[in-house]
């Protein structure tokens, strides 16, 4: 196991949700450690249509601070962020989230509750793979929509996303991934379809002029762009068909409100 002492305080090992406590101040700071996560909560905002119903339910899982929130403005939704940080939360409240504390492989939200659930950059995260994308299917209604974004299980993605993008000052936050979790993409693929979702996946990366921009100083947000590789960083979209059968739940939980 590596440490990492690149942040104040005591070495932690990768993955470890106390980074997101350490940088808590970075969540709305366009050019801070969180910069490219503001820049993929824009892009995956786009995979959202508006709103097909008064009362539609759009549930954040692993929100963080709430980067979606400024992109969903207008699309006709109730924003819940689901986030075990309670300083993320916090920040996302104060954007207009309605904040739930919990954890993405336990949602404590009822079964069918969602007209679309958002896993952005969550899922090489978590230890359970298949649980996480249970858990997000069944927020879903029937005819109801997934979208994500995440990193491959690949050696070109260990390559870049880990060992080149962690050490790019404000790209990424050193220690941020632990490369034993990134995501296998045909896993992936059937667990979401074993729940009644087929996935179209896609490659993106940074624009290349948004970047060297960016580092100018000259914007502040750079634009993501469709690859034709989904090795690096891929979305995925796609809609639980109606038919689709549901687990049996023993209770339905209560969402807890930060």
């Amino acid at each position: 196991m590596v440490f990492l002492r690149e942040h104040a305080g005591p070495p932690i090992a990768p993955n470890d949700p106390v980074l997101y406590e350490r940088l808590a101040d970075e969540w709305w700071r366009p050019r801070g450690r969180f910069a490219m996560l503001h820049w993929l909560a824009a892009a995956r905002a786009e995979l959202v249509p508006p709103a097909s119903r008064p009362g539609a339910v759009l549930v954040d899982l692993g929100c963080g601070g709430g980067l979606m929130a400024p992109h969903l403005r207008g699309k006709g939704y109730h924003h819940l962020g689901v986030d075990r940080s309670p300083s993320a939360l916090r920040h996302a409240a104060a954007h207009g989230v309605l904040a739930v504390r919990g954890d993405v492989l336990a949602v404590p939200l009822r079964d069918g509750c969602a007209d679309v659930v958002a896993a952005g950059e969550i899922l090489e995260h978590v230890e359970d793979l298949p649980r996480a994308v249970a858990e997000a299917c069944r927020l879903l209604r029937p005819g109801g929509l997934l979208v994500l974004d995440t990193l491959a299980d690949t050696a070109l993605c260990r390559a870049l996303a880990i060992g080149v993008a962690e050490r790019v000052p404000r790209m990424a936050p050193r220690g941020v991934h632990d490369p034993e979790l990134l995501v296998n993409r045909a896993e992936l693929a059937r667990e979401c379809a074993r729940h009644g979702v087929r996935l179209q996946v896609r490659g993106i990366r940074p624009s290349l002029p948004g970047v060297a921009a960016w580092i100018a100083g000259r914007r502040d947000s750079v634009p993501m762009v469709p690859v034709a590789s989904t090795a690096v960083l891929f979305q995925g979209r796609g809609r639980l068909s109606e038919g689709a059968r549901r687990p049996v739940r023993d209770a339905v939980t209560v969402a807890e409100e930060v």
